[in-house]
């Protein structure tokens, strides 16, 4: 899209230059004046071109250092915010392997304790087997 801009401000540009001094030449080709005064007119028409091409050009420069900063600007707070928002993400993964780890240890104790029973019950009953026969 900067680059149609770029291409249209080029085009205009050129076209305003090219108008210009195809009808400053009309206008002195078909002027009743004597050498002398129409090769003064054409040196200052001439440099009322450049010097309106000139600040055209500056114009440009300021418009696209300002599209720059801005876009710098722009840019560096949208980082900022993707830094942020993955800093939050972060803490809310770190947040849930917390969870996660606090439940596999409290699950695990419950299995080697439920394993622990179970092992004693089948001693205690293997035992009772043995007395019984």
């Amino acid at each position: 899209m900067a680059e149609e801009r770029n291409g249209l401000a080029k085009g205009l540009f050129i076209g305003f230059v090219a108008g210009a001094i195809a009808g400053a030449i009309t206008a002195l080709l078909y002027s009743p004046k004597s050498g002398k005064e129409m090769r003064s007119d054409i040196k200052k028409k001439a440099g009322d071109l450049a010097e309106g091409a000139s600040d055209y050009m500056k114009g440009v420069r300021s418009k696209t250092t300002e599209l720059v900063n801005k876009g710098k600007e722009r840019s560096e707070q949208l980082v900022g915010e993707v830094k942020e928002k993955a800093g939050h993400l972060l803490d809310d993964a770190d947040k849930m392997l917390s969870d996660i780890r606090s439940r596999a240890t409290e699950e695990s104790g419950r299995v080697k304790s439920a394993f622990r029973a179970g092992v004693e019950t089948y001693k205690t009953e293997r035992e009772r087997d043995k007395r019984s026969s």
